[in-house]
């Protein structure tokens, strides 16, 4: 029995749930993956999956095996493409998972081109906002904005900063008491960017002056594009990044407002950190990402903000 084979059917068979749907994604025969299969738990000894006429399921002991047959899988793939890593230019596939509004307005605008220049690459991108386990999403590089959880198997590498403004548009400034000092906006609607925490504070900085101000408002919400739309719909004042609202202030739908301070929620960096694991290091595939990452116009091209 081709024992590496027999794995990769038996991790395919789970995560499709099923035989069919694994042999479909392998361009097997569903009766060669089950013949396999069947010979797997014969030779271990042991019931992996559950079959029944609607679904396969995987057993207690198929779970904890199915960890293991997964690493070695990715081990392999992972020692393949090191080796084809090597060259000069980037060769394989990576998985890439970005926050989902600066994918949108920071790197897919310029992907398309960069990808050209390197026509042996395979990329996959993923938008989320939410953070990424690289091992188990099987992501090779995650990005993240402001203040990046950091751990011991991880690699954080900054890529660029940006800058948050305090923003309103012309109709609620109208209709709304003027904001000269941080402390006004206590007498404002916020709106704020749910990561965690419902109380929320907005912390100023303006040379060695420090103003943290509690604010509060009638949304919160997990996607920085929503708070933008109700900011230009006049709901209340935003704390949106300069990447986002640029074009926003420079056609006059917002206005900033206290643009002489440096302001971020709670105590958060403006930091643009891409993430991956050690055995990334020399990869000429990450490499060749973060380079494009550092290239791009706007967020990623500011300097380090003195104020952080």
């Amino acid at each position: 029995m081709d024992k590496l084979l027999a794995l990769k059917m038996f991790v395919e068979t789970v995560d499709a749930k099923g035989f069919s749907a694994a042999a479909r994604r392998m361009n097997l025969a569903t009766s060669s993956v089950t013949r396999a299969l069947d010979g797997l738990e014969g030779d271990l000894g042991a019931v992996l999956l559950n079959r029944s006429t609607r679904q396969v399921t995987v057993t207690e002991a198929g779970a904890s095996y199915y960890q293991h047959a997964r690493q070695i899988l990715e081990a392999v793939e992972e020692a393949d493409a090191l080796i084809a890593d090597r060259g000069e230019a980037p060769v394989g596939q990576l998985r890439v998972s970005l926050p989902v509004a600066f994918g949108r307005c920071c790197v897919s605008p310029y992907l398309g081109a960069w990808m050209a220049q390197h026509p042996r690459l395979e990329v996959e991108v993923q938008l989320t906002d939410e953070i990424v386990d690289l091992l188990d999403a099987r992501v090779d590089v995650s990005v993240r904005l402001g203040s990046a959880a950091t751990y011991d198997n991880v690699v954080a590498r900054e890529v660029g900063w940006f800058r948050r403004l305090v923003v309103a548009s012309p109709k609620y400034l109208d209709q709304h008491a003027a904001i000269a000092e941080p402390a006004d906006l206590l007498d404002h609607c916020c709106l704020r960017f749910s990561f965690g925490r419902r109380d929320q504070v907005w912390t100023f900085r303006q040379d060695a002056h420090k103003v943290v101000v509690p604010v509060n408002g009638s949304l919160r919400s997990n996607n920085i594009e929503v708070l933008r739309d109700a900011v230009l719909a006049g709901l209340g004042v935003g704390l949106l990044p300069d990447w986002l609202v640029q074009d926003d202030i420079a056609e006059g739908r917002l206005v900033t407002l206290l643009a002489s301070w440096d302001v971020t929620p709670n105590d958060s960096s403006s930091v643009i950190t891409a993430l991956y694991l050690p055995n990334h290091r020399g990869s000429r595939r990450v490499a060749t990402f973060l380079e494009f990452l550092s290239s791009l116009p706007g967020p990623t091209g500011q300097a380090r903000p003195t104020a952080e």
